[in-house]
């Protein structure tokens, strides 16, 4: 039987980070992806000769310095990296574009009629303080759990710092933007839902404070899309993983986890492994029903993962005439003061032009809304939803010149992520402690880890590639 020091299931970034550090530090690692591409929900794929985005286009972290950019520069990693400025147009109760500059974007804030201009800029400037304390962790993840020696000592320099979380805790964003007099702006308050529901998925009255501006913030922390697609930057980790001795299997599905007295064997399609340690990145009833395992924290993560969502996409080819040559994003709210699911808010990607994603002349674009996350919806509430898309597309965007066209619901995803309904983004942070029991790694089964968007620190690709970092440099530093 062949034998590995670490088997990671799943080519999601929360894996491909975790086998690519594994691989650093010399585990001999195997990573079994199911797909025959990498990325999971961030993925791009192949459709009738065009390349489309699943899901997310949009990454954060890649600024001078930042986290995601060293990543780049530490495995040397074969991709472009394009800053997108405008960040995306937000088209609510007014249309705005969201620069990364957020001085600029407090200015179009303070221009639009009967705004609070003192209070606005106040709230900004409180935004971004509260930014620097959580993003000095998401460019530093040494300093989250395991700690070292330095870690410690560096975290008690900046403990006044944090002192300044301490208001926001165990409340929602909402309660911040009270006492700032800002929460009946509507332009800010309907941009800031939005975000949330696209983050943390869930509005502004919901959200635990600190994850929500924490996850705000992504729009002024290094935005920027990959040419070519996500897909690429997968491509490229797979590429280092396979450089540093590691191996990667696609088209190789896991069928079962078997315990062992030192460990685990993994019975893959191409033949069983036996490892010593299992980084699944997976959803916690996914793995449960692989593994055969139960506890009470796979209990608790499967119960906050149910309370999420799907999502129901179109998938577009579009005109390139009068489009900018680099990539574009728009965020719509069709009704501010209805709930945002359903296709009352889509998020829609435009692809930079790219030949070898569409033919010159044309453009693939991905627009998405939140959903229930139930695969057995009827078709006609799917399509009911995917109309209601449409026309918010078509009143928002009047200029997007649609010549093709194909659609996904949760369904679709369950099928090609192997996702429990289609469950996507991960955790909703709503309001409660509960959002901080992840914050040190630990296996929920001897040797067994969990990695990805249902597991701390998030749901962006920035946050699930660093949950994969600490895994497996506590996996390091275990016996």
């Amino acid at each position: 039987m062949e034998q590995a020091d670490t088997v990671v299931i799943g080519a999601g970034f929360g894996g491909l980070s975790a086998a690519l550090h594994l691989a650093e530090a010399g585990h001999k690692v195997v990573l079994c992806e199911a797909l025959t591409y990498p990325g999971g929900c961030a993925s791009t794929f192949s459709k009738d000769g065009y390349r489309f985005e699943a899901g997310a286009t949009l990454f954060s972290g890649f600024g001078p310095g930042q986290w995601m950019a060293r990543w780049i520069d530490r495995f040397d990693l074969d991709v472009r990296v394009e800053p997108v400025d405008p960040v995306f147009t937000f088209h609510g109760p007014a249309v705005m574009d969201v620069p990364s500059d957020r001085t600029a974007f407090a200015d179009h804030l303070c221009a639009l009629p009967n705004a609070p201009a003192d209070k606005i800029r106040a709230w900004m400037a409180y935004q971004e303080r509260i930014g620097d304390v959580l993003w000095s962790v998401l460019d530093e993840p040494e300093l989250l759990p395991p700690w070292s020696l330095s870690a410690l000592w560096r975290h008690a320099l900046r403990g006044p710092r944090y002192l300044r979380l301490l208001p926001l805790v165990n409340r929602p964003m909402s309660h911040a933007l009270e006492r700032f007099g800002v929460a009946d702006f509507e332009p800010l308050r309907a941009f800031l839902d939005a975000a949330c529901q696209i983050t943390v998925q869930v509005p502004a009255s919901e959200a635990e404070a600190t994850f929500a501006i924490g996850a705000v913030e992504n729009f002024f922390r290094g935005a920027a899309h990959i040419h070519g697609g996500v897909g690429e930057l997968g491509q490229a980790v797979c590429a280092a993983i396979e450089r540093m001795g590691g191996s990667v299997r696609f088209a190789n599905r896991v069928k079962a986890l078997e315990k062992t007295a030192d460990g685990w064997t993994v019975q893959t399609r191409s033949g069983a492994i036996q490892t010593r340690h299992v980084v699944a990145n997976q959803l916690p009833q996914d793995l449960m029903r692989l593994a055969d395992v139960s506890s009470a924290r796979l209990d608790s993560m499967r119960s906050a993962v149910e309370g999420g969502w799907g999502a129901a996409m179109l998938y577009m080819v579009v005109r390139d005439e009068g489009l900018p040559a680099h990539a574009v994003h728009h965020e719509l709210v069709e009704d501010a003061a209805r709930p945002l699911p359903g296709g009352n808010h889509v998020l829609v990607s435009i692809a930079a032009r790219d030949d070898r994603r569409a033919p010159p002349g044309f453009r693939t674009a991905s627009a998405s809304t939140h959903v229930h996350p139930n695969s057995d919806h009827p078709a006609r509430t799917l399509s009911a939803v995917q109309d209601r898309m449409r026309v918010n597309i078509s009143r928002k965007l009047p200029q997007l010149q649609v010549v093709e066209e194909y659609t996904a619901s949760p369904r679709t995803f369950e099928r090609f992520t192997r996702r429990t309904d289609g469950l996507v983004g991960g955790v909703p942070r709503r309001v409660g402690w509960h959002n901080y029991a992840g914050l040190w790694p630990r296996p929920v089964a001897r040797g067994l880890w969990i990695v990805g968007d249902s597991a701390f620190p998030g749901q962006s690709v920035l946050s699930v590639a660093i949950g994969g970092y600490r895994v497996a440099s506590a996996i390091g530093k275990r016996p």
